[in-house]
Order: C-alpha cells, then sequence, then structure tokens
C-alpha cells in the first residue's frame, strides 16, 4: 500500500503550489512565508445567510490534517476566503489509517459526524455505495462560472445520475527527474529538450536508457529507471483498466492497447533497464545510488529534503507519451471533496467548495503558490516549476482508473489475499516489473488469466449494488 498511499501524497503537497501556505499534515507546520496575498475578488462567492448561527457557519472537517493554520503557517487562501463569507472549520482528527473506519463509525453511531471529507480512490463508487456520502448537485452547478472548468472531470463520477465528487484541482499524478550534468556528460539529448520538442515517448525514453545502460563501466550496473511509473506509461495510451459508460462498470483487460503498454514495460524489465526494488526518494535515487538514469514518483519525493541539494543540476519531465498516440495524458491526482452523507450544512459546505476552488485555480493566487513553492525549494527552476503547470492544465486529458474504487479487494493493499500485500490493481499494473517465487518474470497474459475473473466478480456486485440503488 506504500506505493498507493504516497502517490496519493501528491494532491496535497501540490497544496502549496495553489494555495499560501501548505495544508501541513498533522502536526507538522510548513515555513514561514512573508508574501502575503490579499483577497481581492470573492464576488464568485454568494454569502451566507446572515440568519445562520455560528454553528450553521461551521463545517466539520475529518482527516489527517488541519485545515486552519498551525504554528508558524499563515492562512490559506481558501481559508481566508471563508472566514470572510463568515465560515469557520472544526477539524476531526484521524490516522490515515484508520480514516475510513472512523468515517464509518461516526456516520454508523451518528456522532461527530463531519460534514465534509477528502476525495480518495476508495470513495468512488465504493464507499458511495455503501451510502457514506450524498450527491453534491444541490450545492454545486458544474455550469456555472465557478465550476465549469473542472465539469469534465466532475461528470466522470455520476451515479444513476448524480454527481458525488467536488473537484478543486487536477495536478499531475508522478513526474520523472533526472541529472542533467550525468545527460551531458553520457552525451545523451536532453529530456527536457524532447519533451519541448514534442519528442518526448516511449521510444526516446528507451533509446536514452539503453545508452545509459549499455555506457556502464567495469563491474557497475546501471539501471534506466527506478520508482513508480507503471501505472502512468499504462495510461498513456488512454485506456485504465476498468472502464465506466451508461452507469456501468466493465473490464478493459483485453484490451490490446493496454497488452501493448504492458509488454513495452516487461520488456524494460526483462532488458534490465528496470530498478525493481523501492527506492524512498529522488535525494536517495539521483544523490547516493548514483547508477540509475530516472526516478519517477509523486512530488512528495521530488521536493523539500526529498529533492535536490545546493549544486545539483537536476530535471523533471512528465512521464513520456505513448508514440502510437502522441497525446497529451497525465494520470491525474485530484484534489477534491466529499460531502458526508447525515450533513445538513449545505450553505456552509457550498460556500467552503468555492473558497477552496477559486483559491486553486484564480491567477492571482496560483502565482503567489509558485513564488512560495520555489523559496520553499530554491534548487527547483522555473522551468521545472512549468512541468508540473503544464501537464496539470486543460492542455492535457485528465485519466482516472475507475478499478482503484471498485472494492476492498481490488483497490486496497490491507485486503490482499497472498503474501505479496499487494491488492489486484496493483498487481495488474505493475507486476510485469516483477518476479515469481521462482525467479520468473510476470506476463501480461499470466497476470490478465490469473485476475481476470476477480475483476469480473467484483465489477459484478459493485452493478449489482448500483442497479438496486436506482
Amino acid at each position: 500500500m506504500k506505493k498507493c498511499k504516497r502517490a496519493l501524497a501528491l494532491a496535497v503537497a501540490l497544496c502549496t503550489v495553489f494555495s499560501i501556505t501548505s495544508c501541513g499534515k498533522g502536526d507538522e507546520s510548513s515555513s514561514k512565508h512573508e508574501d502575503v496575498v490579499s483577497v481581492q475578488d470573492t464576488s464568485l462567492v454568494d454569502s451566507m445567510d446572515e440568519q445562520l448561527s455560528e454553528e450553521e457557519r461551521t463545517i466539520k472537517w475529518m482527516g489527517t490534517y488541519d485545515l486552519n493554520p498551525t504554528g508558524n503557517s499563515e492562512t490559506t487562501v481558501e481559508m481566508s476566503l471563508f472566514q470572510e463569507k463568515g465560515g469557520k472549520v472544526e477539524w476531526i482528527r484521524v490516522s490515515d489509517s484508520q480514516k475510513f473506519e472512523k468515517l464509518a463509525a461516526a456516520i454508523t453511531s451518528n456522532t461527530e459526524v463531519p460534514d465534509i471529507f477528502k476525495y480518495e480512490w476508495m470513495a468512488f463508487p465504493c464507499q458511495v455505495t455503501k451510502g457514506m456520502y450524498q450527491p453534491i448537485d444541490s450545492i454545486v452547478d458544474f455550469d456555472s462560472d465557478i465550476w465549469s472548468d473542472v465539469k469534465q472531470g466532475a461528470d466522470k463520477f455520476v451515479l444513476n445520475g448524480e454527481h458525488y465528487v467536488a473537484p478543486i484541482s487536477y495536478s499531475t499524478g508522478v513526474l520523472m527527474m533526472y541529472d542533467k550534468d550525468v545527460i551531458d556528460e553520457e552525451g545523451l539529448e536532453d529530456p527536457y529538450d524532447m519533451y519541448v520538442d514534442g519528442n518526448w515517448n516511449w521510444d526516446t525514453w528507451r533509446g536514452l536508457m539503453d545508452e545509459y545502460v549499455s555506457n556502464a563501466q567495469g563491474d557497475v550496473t546501471r539501471y534506466g529507471v527506478a520508482g513508480w511509473f507503471a501505472p502512468q506509461v499504462i495510461q498513456q495510451t488512454g485506456e485504465t483498466l476498468v472502464n465506466y459508460e451508461d452507469g456501468v462498470f466493465t473490464s478493459n483487460l483485453m484490451n490490446a492497447e493496454i497488452e501493448r503498454a504492458e509488454t513495452f514495460i516487461y520488456n524494460l524489465t526483462k532488458d534490465g533497464l528496470v530498478y525493481a526494488d523501492w527506492v524512498d526518494n529522488a535525494k536517495t535515487c539521483l544523490g547516493t545510488m548514483d547508477n540509475i538514469l530516472f526516478y519517477v514518483m509523486g512530488s512528495w519525493a521530488l521536493t523539500g529534503s526529498n529533492g535536490p541539494s545546493e549544486g545539483d543540476n537536476w530535471g523533471i519531465v512528465p512521464i513520456p507519451a505513448d508514440p502510437n498516440t502522441g497525446a497529451k495524458i497525465t494520470t491525474s491526482d485530484m484534489t477534491a471533496y466529499m460531502w458526508v452523507i447525515g450533513s445538513q450544512k449545505d450553505q456552509a459546505v457550498k460556500t467552503w467548495f468555492e473558497c477552496a476552488h477559486i483559491a486553486a485555480t484564480k491567477d492571482e493566487y496560483k502565482e503567489a503558490g509558485k513564488q512560495k513553492f520555489l523559496v520553499d525549494n530554491p534548487q527547483w527552476t522555473e522551468e521545472m516549476y512549468d512541468v508540473i503547470q503544464a501537464t496539470s492544465s486543460s492542455e492535457y486529458e485528465q485519466v482516472f482508473d475507475y478499478a482503484y474504487g471498485i472494492s476492498a479487494l481490488l483497490s486496497d493493499d490491507n485486503s490482499a489475499t497472498d503474501e505479496t500485500g499487494a491488492c489486484v490493481t496493483r498487481k495488474l499494473y505493475e507486476y510485469v516489473t516483477k518476479t515469481n517465487s521462482d525467479g520468473t518474470q510476470y506476463t501480461w497474459a499470466e497476470l490478465r488469466s490469473t485476475y481476470s475473473n476477480t475483476v469480473d466478480e467484483e465489477l459484478k456486485k459493485i452493478n449489482d449494488t448500483i442497479a438496486s440503488m436506482s
């Protein structure tokens, strides 16, 4: 579960990109930044009814971090906007490992029930069908000026004609970091230049890794890539393991494009280009190990103390495109909220959603986020930061795979039925980079054959449940 959970942290990490301060988890607090953005345009957000009591203006948030400023942190833009409209947020603190159990227990006992909860993979459709969240259409109009920019994404999370997810912002799921000095020393073309020229794809990526590995001297073993990249590479085809159309979830495991992508990753591994063991961050991979060309992970592993230090000359690029499509695709991490079942704070929740979305998307606030990010990450260049912005923009198709949200068996490593400790979706996406107990590398055909029936059974369960709700 470590990879899945850490990848999710990108959405939280990029809170620093789109707001004045980070959304510090738990007891952590971000470094103080002196440039304060004044709240300028709140005209899009309606003021709450003056007749509402303080309790009715206060929303309860259950999460692993406080939305209110703590320690030396300044008030975030979204909180400033919300407070200007008379709102308050009360934090119900939960640990990451117990958050879903705590939410379910609160709903069942009708005690300390939160109003809002962060969207995560299991929220849709699994937890929606378990009655943990309510539709948001009564408080969010995705055809309005505030929300129209995320309507396409929101429409991916509709059940029986109703929206359940309020997207605040989108960000690229992972990035690929490398050492530009190594690229120069090896006489390789800079991947960033390939990206700018529209020539950054599987073929050119593979070419760089082949040349780097083949240039190893003596008894040094080199690798082309380490980190979490297989799902993102596969989704560059535009395909996902599970499709959702006309209210029905269907398996896509027989898709020829997925097979082609899985085979590509299988061959990278077979040919010795993939370092398959876990590497915890870019600092370790590029700064210590010194024999791996690319490191791929969410921004949590590329920034702060995990990122470049003074004197480092590192760069980043997005996941290389599928050369057969050339499409601009991002495996999307989405910062979004759910409206918890039973909450009657419609005005306050509506206002919070709107304030959060405006703070994440209005240009003046995004510029402040950029400046803070560069202050907190002084060895990141504007060129590197702009890659995040570009790949998180509407120019890129935001891809989500519903396989991560169908059921615990498919989506939760804690529900793994064998000693691998990996959920079915992870196995299908990632295990062509691994070997079985006999040391034989898994093939896509083998993985598909092993888990296809399981996927079909879980999809039938969720489809039957949805049908019973209509």
